[in-house]
């Protein structure tokens, strides 16, 4: 038997596994990841440092739980989340708090670079706030003592790595739109153009590749792994579409965990309008990372006050009830998008109240408006590719529950397949270790034989005019409301709009407590 150390560094939590060769996890660990600092500005970070402090924090769980396997360990392989940059000097020290997935400083900065970068540049139609090109010219505009000591910009996942190996490097995956800013295109590339060296790019590596042996003198227990391969592996999406077995031409996957993320897997790089067409290391994904999924979920259950027990037990409670025969429209923007709009500005909204909707409505509004958001993206890679998915693997905290699990089925009219992992990141991470390590002749192979499927569900032709007629509602409901939104974005910028509302609400409240 082989064990490898196996972690996934979420948005909101940090999991790491003990696995064996069957894919069966034999250990498990999981801590609350550091929360982001986030303000009006449009601010999110987290220090680099926390996460290093989750990664010792989670390993010694492990040692404590099941310290024979811990020493049995062959490999380490991390996946994480990706959108977020870590900035270091060239002493390896990080320079600043690390920049999140959610950071929207730079959305007026990307308008500007889009009017002024080289249109025919293949990247130049995608910079955003979200985009790594648009933050570091932020940085550079906004922090430029900060940005003269910039040396490597890594990943999280990369900055664990770093730190147990010493060795600055990431994948092609994870480092996609910082690697098409800087390919040459007709005598220049996007980095130039910004004034950013493309020198901060660290050495690329396959996700199965090695990226060295773990260094002696780490903190307890990380000291026991000294010498054993850390392999480079890749964002969380990629590792998690390994472990649901999505890896594959003409599957779709939508993995949903804080966020949601859905695509469909090619083996040729069509392109389609807001989304994101990624080399895969031999197929192509069309589709990308949207800011909502299952945080929607436990938004709506502490807006109802039922967010003190688990979030699962919750929602099937919700859900249990009956529904008003008039549906509600929910739109899931509660911090702005990004696939397929990519437009911070964006805000939720409850399209339909009436007075007898209640709990049960709005829950299953939530799960409707995240489907919705699920099949337009679908709809777009399905076009681009000419083709249509043969199933959707479906992964994360919110594949749990069937109800949801049938909703996106009959709205996207695909059949939805879970798989028997409910930790397709931990056990995609561990089947990148079992692919480095040569126990499998290659990751195609070694997902086969990894990955098992759960449960099924079909699409349910009866529902189907019944959610044709709402996703059309959903749209215009979008279209209607997005210039609405934008406006609101802007008075809370301005302040003094909102700040004289904010008054009247201080005052009513005085008045009632008087």
């Amino acid at each position: 038997m082989s064990i490898v150390l196996a972690c996934d560094l979420g948005g909101t939590s940090f999991r790491a596994a003990l696995v064996d060769d069957t894919g069966a996890i034999r250990a498990q660990h999981a801590i609350a990841g550091p929360a982001s600092r986030d303000d009006l500005s449009g601010a999110s970070e987290i220090d680099a440092e926390a996460w290093w402090g989750l990664l010792v924090e989670a390993c010694a769980g492990l040692a404590a739980e099941a310290a024979a396997l811990f020493d049995a360990v062959e490999a380490v392989a991390i996946c994480g989340v990706t959108r977020t940059q870590v900035l270091l000097d060239r002493d390896g020290n990080s320079l600043r708090p690390a920049m999140t997935w959610k950071d929207t400083r730079a959305d007026a900065l990307a308008a500007r670079l889009r009017e002024e970068l080289d249109a025919a540049h293949p990247e130049s139609a995608g910079v955003n706030a979200f985009h790594p090109l648009a933050r570091l010219a932020w940085l550079r505009e906004q922090e430029p003592e900060v940005f003269g000591k910039l040396a490597c910009l890594l990943e999280p996942k990369d900055y664990l790595n770093f730190r147990l190996t010493g060795r600055q490097a990431s994948d092609p995956v994870s480092m996609a739109r910082l690697l098409a800013a800087a390919a040459w295109h007709e005598g220049s590339h996007l980095l130039a153009a910004v004034g950013i060296p493309a020198a901060i790019l660290p050495a690329m590596l396959e996700p199965w590749e090695q990226v060295g042996p773990v260094q002696h003198g780490l903190p307890a227990p990380l000291d026991r792994l000294a010498g054993k391969p850390v392999f480079c592996a890749s964002n969380d999406t990629w590792a998690a579409v390994v472990g649901l077995g999505a890896m594959r031409d003409g599957f779709a996957y939508n993995i949903s965990g804080t966020t949601e993320v859905l695509g469909v897997v090619g083996r040729k790089p069509a392109r389609a309008e807001g989304l994101l067409t990624v080399d895969w290391r031999g197929l192509f994904q069309l589709g990308g990372p949207s800011q909502t999924g299952a945080d929607t979920v436990s938004w709506l259950l502490a807006l109802l006050g039922r967010d003190g027990a688990a979030v699962g037990q919750e929602i099937d409670a919700l859900l249990s009830g009956s529904r008003q025969p008039q549906p509600l429209l929910f739109l899931p923007y509660l911090q702005g998008e990004r696939v397929p709009y990519w437009d911070p500005s964006l805000r939720g909204a409850l399209v339909g109240l009436n007075r007898r909707h209640g709990p049960t409505d709005l829950a299953f509004a939530v799960l409707e408006g995240v489907a919705c958001l699920n099949r337009i993206v679908l709809e777009r890679a399905e076009a681009a590719l000419g083709s249509a998915a043969s199933e959707i693997r479906f992964g994360g905290g919110a594949a749990a529950n069937p109800v949801w699990s049938q909703i996106k089925a009959d709205l996207c009219g695909r059949p939805v397949v879970v798989a028997a992992s409910k930790e397709p990141g931990l056990l995609g991470a561990a089947i990148i270790a079992f692919a480095g390590l040569g126990r499998f002749g290659s990751l195609a192979e070694a997902q086969q034989a990894l990955v098992t499927v759960a449960r099924r569900f079909e699409p349910d032709p009866a529902r189907k005019p019944a959610y044709d007629a709402l996703f059309a509602l959903f749209r215009r409901a979008e279209m209607a409301l997005a210039p609405i939104s934008r406006d609101l974005v802007v008075a809370a910028q301005d302040g003094e709009p909102l700040a004289c509302l904010a008054r009247h609400a201080s005052a009513a409240a005085d008045l009632h407590a008087d």
